[in-house]
């Protein structure tokens, strides 16, 4: 039987190469604003802006196995240049609109299914102008431990914390050769992480072979979060 996955966003970056891995072998509900380059995949495709929709769950089947929340955002300013408009949208983003969705199909998570969230190495790391995104996402490394611990026996609960990965979202970042030199120094292991490093997790994760884990804030960074090799 093949299991039925529901991704929040997923027709680029992060999202679109999990997709890309897992149309063939499950069931894939990929609820996005844009259904970008989702045409040439098997999946159900739900026009859904999580900032301001609910999920319809008409839409969605009894049993889900698996959910992935990938919207996610990269403003990095110094703390004087943000306002608190910026808090909050990106709290928004990040974490209330991912416990919006969370809430809504949470009783359609089949027993032992398997959540992800996606956390990022600057919760663990403290780095500059990352203020903002940093406490968004940690609320969600907060938020989902706790979730892990309540329901236990019933679904796993784990978060993918990345270091910088070459997506549509840090192209700014990463807009010229210079700039992608650089970033790729920062890294241990001296590169950008690749959308399929993360998939390849979120994969992982969402399979049996991850069957006794849970809780878990797993670093997918190059080394960055643990290692100084400078």
């Amino acid at each position: 039987m093949k299991k039925n996955i529901l991704l929040i966003g997923g027709s680029r970056g992060i999202g679109l190469s999990v997709a890309t891995l897992l149309h063939d072998t499950h069931n894939l509900f990929i609820a996005s604003r844009t259904k970008g380059n989702l045409d040439s995949l098997d999946v159900n495709h739900i026009h859904f802006d999580a900032t301001l929709e609910k999920l319809d769950l008409t839409l969605l089947p009894q049993d889900i196995h698996g959910f992935v929340y990938c919207p996610g955002s990269i403003n990095l300013k110094p703390f004087k240049m943000l306002t608190s408009d910026n808090f909050e949208s990106e709290m928004n983003l990040n974490f209330i609109g991912m416990i919006k969705v969370f809430k809504t199909v949470i009783d359609r998570l089949a027993d032992k299914s398997s959540v992800v969230f996606f956390s990022t190495v600057a919760v663990k790391k403290g780095m500059p102008y990352h203020s903002s995104v940093a406490a968004a996402k940690g609320a969600i490394e907060g938020f989902g431990k706790a979730i892990a611990a309540e329901y236990a026996t019933k679904f796993r609960v784990n978060i993918i914390a990345p270091s910088l990965v070459d997506t549509p979202l840090s192209k700014r970042l990463l807009n010229n050769d210079k700039k992608k030199e650089a970033n790729a120094l920062r890294h241990p292991m001296n590169r950008i992480g690749t959308p399929d490093d993360i998939a390849n997790m979120v994969v992982f994760l969402l399979s049996e072979q991850s069957s006794w884990m849970t809780g878990q804030v797993i670093g997918v960074d190059g080394g960055t979060s643990t290692l100084n090799v400078n």
